[in-house]
């Protein structure tokens, strides 16, 4: 059992004694949240992808509510990159020349990956531009310091050819119509035992240097490359540390569209 799963043991009980002494349902003070948070921070566990599935819905509600680029902005990390049609670029600089377009892109996750510690996530969705077009995106997000999410690269774009239009559904009065059900998958690396490091991914080419690069995770369970194609494809990976084996979390090419 680890040094942060023995302080919760004994601090437990204390806290819910404290919480249910004066009667009533049990309501434990901020101090005592803050000191479960703590403790739970490093423990087994600590990596869900609830969290930033719930980072995406807050992004993307901002980005309708306060404008797609402030939206942008806020939920940026420092030094975070978007990977534009002639490369990935530091994104805050761009962010300060543009102004928030009339209606913002909508999106929605649909697979989250994680590194065991939870420090490391990557995300991968659908989007829909104001004009009807659709298309995927992926993000990846960090855990900073303050304990909430921030995204370090982003990437985007519309389907190559767009799918066929969805057949209109005609409803009777009383009819329940169902037009999406949302599915998110969410995959967790497995943590490596104690004082042991997960055995290193498999090999990759990095190419031409700017065209390509690759990240692994702190505690070494999760990897992340872009590369960007002679041809403008943008391509992304994604692998997680599996029960001894690597496997690929998300695997996403943008097409090029030439605009």
């Amino acid at each position: 059992m680890t040094r942060a799963r023995l302080l919760l043991a004994a601090a437990l009980p204390l806290i819910l004694a404290a919480c249910v002494g004066g009667g009533g349902p049990p309501k434990p003070t901020k101090r005592q949240v803050a000191m479960i948070d703590r403790m739970l921070a490093n423990t087994p566990g600590a990596a869900q992808p609830s969290t930033i599935v719930a980072a995406e819905i807050a992004f993307a509600r901002d980005a309708q509510e306060l404008g797609q680029w402030t939206a942008f902005a806020r939920y940026a990390a420092p030094g975070a990159m978007l990977h534009g049609r002639n490369g990935p670029f530091p994104l805050a600089p761009w962010l300060a020349t543009q102004s928030n377009p009339p209606q913002a892109v909508t999106w929605k996750a649909r697979t989250v990956v994680m590194s065991c510690d939870g420090a490391l996530a990557v995300s991968q969705g659908r989007l829909r531009e104001p004009g009807g077009t659709v298309g995927n995106f992926v993000t990846v997000w960090e855990r900073q310091s303050d304990g909430e999410y921030r995204y370090v690269f982003d990437a985007g774009g519309p389907d190559v050819p767009q799918p066929p239009p969805q057949p209109k559904v005609e409803a009777r009065p009383g009819d329940i119509v169902v037009t999406e059900i949302d599915a998110i998958r969410g995959l967790v690396a497995t943590c490596p035992r104690p004082g042991v490091p997960a055995p290193p991914p498999p090999a990759i080419s990095l190419g031409e240097d700017g065209k390509t690069e690759a990240h692994l995770s702190r505690d070494t369970t999760l990897r992340w490359r872009w590369e960007h194609r002679p041809d403008g494809t943008r391509y992304f990976l994604a692998e997680y540390y599996d029960e001894g084996r690597w496997l690929t979390g998300i695997e996403q090419s943008l097409v090029p569209t030439g605009d």
